[in-house]
């Protein structure tokens, strides 16, 4: 039993170890397997964190990078200085002054009721009208508060210290002689740009606008990192392109005298009654126009009320028939051919009819011989007829409209100058022709007809009117075309001459322009208005004018002078008068 007993035990110890061994196995086993969930959730977790960072480190850093800079970059267009119209004597005509741009930052201002009252106190206004631009409703960080204001108010607003508020240098137009010229200078408008968000200054009308490209310049651009209080940030600066400044421009102004023929336009209108009418002196050697203007009035430093066609200078812009001033034209082309001579006399009838129509003189009279200096001086229609259809023919008449340029643009420098009406020749009929040799019929601009007056006195030879004398900083001339308009030139004393019996002779319609000790020179007109609704002519209202210049002098100046829509038989004589007396005080005109 013993030997038995230790039989069984031996087994049973072997089985013992075994399943020792086993247990082991399976304590490790477990144990291996924890170890390695938690490893792999570790590896898991680092990389999440891996990937995480991969993505913000590398894949949309420069996404948050470029959101960071854009919230604390401030970027604008610089505006460049526009160029200073001066006039011929240097008198500062246009110019852009310092002014000073006034800009928030919304993300610092706390209090923008306050801050938008503290504004409205410093720069006027309500305070209204400020608290857009000091909230975060659009760019969080740069909001426009007011453009181009006034030194002295945005100084008062600095000095309050006011948070967020920040300032720029900038510039404004001003037009120091207010209404004197502003026809001729023009003025600019504040245009907006929003793509670039961008408000500048481009002319509207005048020679602002004509030479706007010139004297805008080139627009800059600033973009910079700002710090916390606004300021730029050392070293941020990411684009900065320097503005180009406009030129200057020096015209043919004298606006001293511009000033004159202003009064004196002025006053002659409110002596025939009407308030619309035009008056330009022009220096016919040259082409340059020393003054011009039209009323009413423009007065580009006020605009809160600007009268209808104020802003355009008549005597480019608007057409109208010249009526007797243009029987000159007639005259000259018939002395050019030489078939008449100021004592040639025709034979006038009272009237003469064509085509249904008849034509007739102002005055009653009965029939009578006139020469063609006579015709000149009093006006008369029916001998003007008749002495361009048996001397000089209509085809003729047509074909020296077009040689004398008044039926081409003069190529003045003003934005709107208008081309006037002349039928081809092909579709005149006789009371066309008739028509035409006093004025009737065919529409010019006066400067058209100043121009034709001018070659006149400077011995045929027709200049370009013209505003622009030089660009200061280039040190630019232009040069202006010139046409030699009147070929033969022994017409030309001939016809001065008869222009002066307008004035000098008793019965002259023009008496009332002479000047004591000087030969006055020039032509009347009566000219009917062409009636645009019904067709025909307007009845009782005419638009008078006076052409001429100072003749057996040194004098170079050729006028013209108008008045439009004047209801009764009246002239403009006496206007021409007064222009030409300060002409012959300021440039001590000498009589010859």
């Amino acid at each position: 039993m013993a030997g038995a007993s230790r039989g069984s035990q031996e087994p049973r110890g072997r089985r013992g170890s075994s399943s020792a061994a086993s247990d082991l196995e399976r304590y490790v086993s477990r144990g291996s397997n924890r170890a390695f969930v938690v490893v792999a959730l570790f590896l898991a977790i680092a990389a999440i964190f891996f990937v995480r960072l991969l993505y913000l480190q590398v894949i949309i850093a420069p996404q948050y990078t470029a959101q960071a800079q854009e919230s604390r970059t401030v970027g604008f267009v610089v505006e460049p200085r526009r160029g200073t119209i001066y006039d011929r004597n240097g008198h500062i005509l246009a110019i852009s002054v310092d002014a000073t741009t006034i800009y928030a930052n919304p993300s610092e201002i706390t209090e923008p009721d306050a801050t938008s009252r503290a504004i409205a106190e410093a720069l006027g206004g309500k305070a209204s009208d400020y608290v857009a631009s000091l909230t975060t409703g659009g760019s969080p960080t740069f909001s426009f508060v007011k453009r181009k204001a006034d030194v002295s108010a945005a100084e008062r607003l600095r000095a309050m210290e006011l948070p967020g508020i920040y300032f720029l240098p900038d510039t404004r137009r001003e037009y120091p002689y207010g209404q004197t010229g502003g026809q001729v200078i023009g003025a600019c408008s504040v245009e907006v740009d929003e793509a670039e968000n961008r408000e500048y200054y481009a002319g509207i009308c005048g020679l602002e606008m004509y030479y706007n490209t010139i004297l805008s310049g080139t627009p800059g651009y600033y973009e910079a990192e700002v710090g916390a209080n606004g300021t730029p940030i050392p070293g941020g600066v990411h684009e900065s392109k320097r503005a180009v400044e406009g030129q200057d421009i020096v015209i043919s102004l004298d606006i001293e005298f511009q000033e004159d023929l202003e009064r004196d336009l002025k006053n002659g209108l409110k002596a025939v009654d009407v308030k619309g009418g035009t008056a330009v002196v022009m220096d016919a050697t040259t082409g340059e126009i020393y003054a011009a203007a039209s009323s009413p009035f423009f007065n580009p430093a006020n605009r809160t009320e600007v009268p209808e066609g104020s802003m355009q200078l008549k005597c480019a812009t608007n057409l109208f028939e010249p009526g007797s001033i243009f029987k000159t034209v007639s005259a000259t082309a018939i002395l050019e051919k030489g078939t008449m001579t100021p004592d040639t006399k025709m034979l006038c009838p009272p009237y003469i009819e064509a085509d249904g129509y008849t034509v007739s003189d102002a005055w009653e009279r009965g029939q009578e011989t006139m020469d063609l200096r006579t015709i000149i001086k009093k006006s008369s229609n029916v001998g003007i007829s008749l002495s361009v259809e048996k001397n000089l023919g209509f085809e003729e008449l047509y074909n020296a409209i077009h040689r004398y340029r008044l039926n081409t643009l003069t190529g003045v420098d003003y934005p709107g100058e208008q081309l006037g009406y002349l039928l081809d020749f092909d579709h005149w009929s006789r009371v066309t022709g008739y028509n035409v040799t006093f004025g009737q019929g065919i529409s010019v601009n006066a400067l058209q007809m100043l121009s034709f007056y001018g070659a006149l006195i400077n011995d045929g030879v027709a200049q370009t009117p013209h505003f622009l004398l030089r660009k200061p900083q280039t040190g630019e001339v232009p040069e202006w075309e010139t046409y030699e308009i009147i070929e033969n030139k022994k017409a030309l004393e001939p016809m001065r001459s008869m222009l002066r019996s307008v004035v000098a002779d008793e019965g002259g319609t023009g008496t009332n322009a002479a000047i004591e000790g000087y030969d006055l020179a020039g032509k009347t007109s009566t000219a009917e208005i062409y009636d645009e609704v019904n067709g025909g002519y307007r009845k009782n209202v005419y638009n008078i004018a006076f052409t001429g210049f100072i003749e057996n002098s040194n004098c170079p100046f050729v006028c013209f002078c108008g008045a439009d829509e004047v209801p009764a038989d009246r002239n403009v004589t006496v206007m021409f008068h007064d222009i030409m007396w300060d002409v012959i005080e300021r440039y001590n005109i000498v009589s010859e």
